[in-house]
């Protein structure tokens, strides 16, 4: 009988560990293959790349690397001298243009007044068309001169948006081109955090749910909702064709990978002190609609 009762007890403690190994079992499954939450989440922000619209000499820095700055904040100057020397002259043939047009409509007002007898036709029209093109000739000079303020006033290299001003070596005497990039600006009002999730977890995941990301090196979780999910992302098994036929990589796998999408969050609650610099590892974990409804 004793024998009998310590080999249930066996059983019964066997089937007890079988059962709870079973069940921790399912829950890690669920945990990490169908939970939507992931470690592959990153710190992204849109970067201005700052450049002058204008070509010239820069003669002052008004900001240092990783400096934060205001839209509007002057980043720095280009030499002025060459554009205010331009506006002078564009001043100048504005003055000139000016007298032109006003002889021109005096002399029309002159031969205005003179009869038909005394004017001939062609001369009428040789006047007026004198009067036009002393028009035209005027408002070309008045737009050069418009130009011309419009670049000396783009000599201020100014920040379009509000963020921070990262990986700048400008100094005072490098010659920057217009179009050409001298400096990024990390847009702060453009801080969010995009998690790559598996495709089996997307079902899972909708716009709106609530979302609690962990930078790595941080104890503080950020509070934030799913803002959107990637309308698309590559097809690596498709490639361009000559032919413009569809170029279909032969090869498969047995193995498939589940493919990464990207799921953009939006951040609603930041702890003070953590660092939002783009480019920082996240956690990113959804809690789905289903789980609020069951907490309720």
């Amino acid at each position: 009988m004793t024998s009998f009762l310590a080999l249930l007890v066996r059983m019964a403690v066997t089937a007890a560990a079988v059962f709870g190994a079973v069940v921790v079992g399912l829950q890690l499954w669920t945990y990490y293959m169908e939970a939507p939450w992931t470690r592959d989440g990153r710190v992204r922000a849109d970067v201005v790349e700052v450049a002058p619209d204008v070509s010239g000499l820069v003669t002052d820095v008004l900001v240092r690397d990783n400096q934060p700055v205001h839209r509007g904040d002057v980043l720095f100057r280009i030499d002025r001298d060459r554009f205010a020397l331009a506006l002078r002259q564009a001043d100048a043939a504005v003055a000139s243009r000016k007298a032109a047009l006003d002889l021109a409509a005096a002399n029309a007002g002159r031969y205005g007044q003179l009869s038909d007898a005394v004017v001939t036709k062609e001369k009428r029209e040789e006047i007026s068309s004198t009067q036009q093109q002393a028009q035209a000739a005027y408002d070309q000079a008045t737009a050069e001169r418009d130009l011309a303020k419009l670049n000396l006033a783009r000599s201020d290299v100014k920040a379009s948006v509000t963020g921070t001003v990262t990986n700048m070596d400008l100094q005072p005497g490098a010659y920057v081109a217009a179009g050409h990039g001298t400096m990024a600006l990390v847009d702060a009002g453009s801080l969010h955090v995009e998690g790559y999730f598996e495709e089996t977890k997307l079902p899972r995941i909708h716009v709106g749910d609530p979302v609690r990301v962990r930078l790595m090196g941080e104890e503080r979780d950020i509070g934030g909702q799913v803002e959107s999910i990637a309308g698309g992302i590559e097809d690596r098994e498709r490639g361009a064709s000559s032919s413009l036929l569809a170029n279909i990589n032969p090869s498969f796998t047995w193995v498939r990978l589940a493919q990464r999408v990207p799921v953009r969050v939006a951040l609603e609650r930041v702890p003070d002190g953590v660092a939002l610099i783009p480019g920082r590892t996240a956690t990113v974990e959804v809690e789905p609609a289903e789980e609020r409804r069951a907490a309720r």
